[in-house]
């Protein structure tokens, strides 16, 4: 039997399985439990499976790459224009047979369990900060409903909010004073545990070869240095370049063209937003920077005088994006060369080694 190609729509305890020729057309069809699908791998000679890159994706990928079976994830995005019809588990199926003949959607590349866990990290601590956020948030409202105001800024409110709560003649009613306290406490315990994480991905940085080149790129700090190498493994060889390395991330304009007209919008926002919104944040920081310096009549190298051109003719956000556009460009090449930024990269080296060599005598 030549039945070597299956596609599998994944669930948490229900699997969908397509088996088809290699011409590509299917010849059954099976409904399995996780332990019936565990078996059914075990049991026949499968060459090829195709699966949606969506939870659990990466896990199974793993499981079966290891027995020797190759594995293709495609974007969930790009497949759902081939449902036909009805969305069901089958027909959902089927669309991946149909998905995967299309040599124009890319694969995604199946991530290590090291990148996995890395990546996890990262989403720890956004839970964190984000539950950190609305405890101020909150702690701030309460202060204002009596009558308190409290500064700007996160170490400051709460240094101030510490102190109208532990002031007796406040105007805190005793009722929800010790609640307050209880939450005044909950943030100063999140916040030890932020900087012990980030301590754990500071140390992660430093044995990577990957993370200490990107360090050297300005704007581009611990957390976006460590979460870019945990989403491409330090390696940037499946991308075709920088454009389409930066589109990744969904920093090139969206684009609405026709015959002779081009027109391009806002950013297009697809992709990974985590790492979107760490490249705009180093941007906007590096951009400030820059900004500062210019006004002191400090010298600035040619990257942050670029973007300091660019917000001269035209305004602050838009300037903060094409930074973050270059950051992520300089990121590839970086990643690319195995090369720290700033130094030479080793394909420029070799056109100067070429044309010194052709004006030798």
């Amino acid at each position: 039997m030549n039945a070597t190609t299956v596609a599998v729509d994944l669930a948490k305890s229900v699997f969908q399985l397509v088996v088809a020729h290699d011409d590509w057309k299917p010849v059954e069809s099976h409904r399995l439990n996780r332990r019936q699908f565990e078996a059914f791998f075990n049991n026949r000679a499968v060459s090829l499976v195709i699966m949606e890159a969506c939870g659990s994706a990466h896990h199974w990928a793993r499981w079966l790459g290891a027995r020797g079976i190759e594995v293709r994830l495609l974007p969930a995005a790009y497949v759902r224009a081939y449902v036909r019809r009805n969305k069901t588990d089958a027909a959902d199926a089927l669309a991946l047979l149909e998905a995967a003949r299309n040599a124009d959607i890319t694969p995604v590349r199946v991530k290590s369990v090291e990148q996995q866990a890395l990546q996890g990290l990262h989403r720890i601590r956004s839970l964190w900060m984000s539950t950190r956020t609305s405890r101020i948030n909150a702690l701030r409202g309460f202060c204002r409903e009596f009558g308190l105001i409290v500064p700007v800024g996160a170490r400051t409110g709460l240094e101030t909010m510490g102190r109208l709560l532990a002031d007796p003649d406040s105007a805190l009613p005793a009722l929800i004073r010790e609640s307050m306290k209880l939450l005044l406490d909950e943030i100063r315990l999140l916040e030890a545990r932020i900087a012990r994480l980030e301590q754990e991905l500071s140390q992660l940085a430093r044995q990577s070869a990957a993370c200490t080149r990107l360090l050297t790129i300005p704007g581009i700090g611990l957390l976006t240095a460590t979460a870019m190498v945990a989403a491409t493994g330090g390696s940037v060889s499946h991308f075709r370049d920088a454009r389409h390395f930066a589109s990744w991330f969904g920093l090139t304009p969206r684009e609405h063209s026709s015959g002779l007209t081009r027109k391009l919008g806002r950013i297009s926002k697809q992709g990974d937003k985590y790492l979107r919104m760490l490249l705009t944040h180093g941007a906007r920081a590096c951009l400030r920077a820059a900004t500062l310096a210019a006004r002191a009549d400090r010298h600035l190298d040619a990257l942050r005088q670029w973007a300091v051109n660019i917000q001269a003719r035209t305004h602050h956000n838009k300037a903060a994006c094409a930074l973050a556009n270059k950051l992520a460009r300089i990121c590839y090449s970086v990643l690319r060369d195995a090369t720290a930024y700033g130094e030479p990269q080793p394909r420029l080296a070799r056109k100067a080694d070429r044309a010194s060599f052709a004006v030798a005598p």
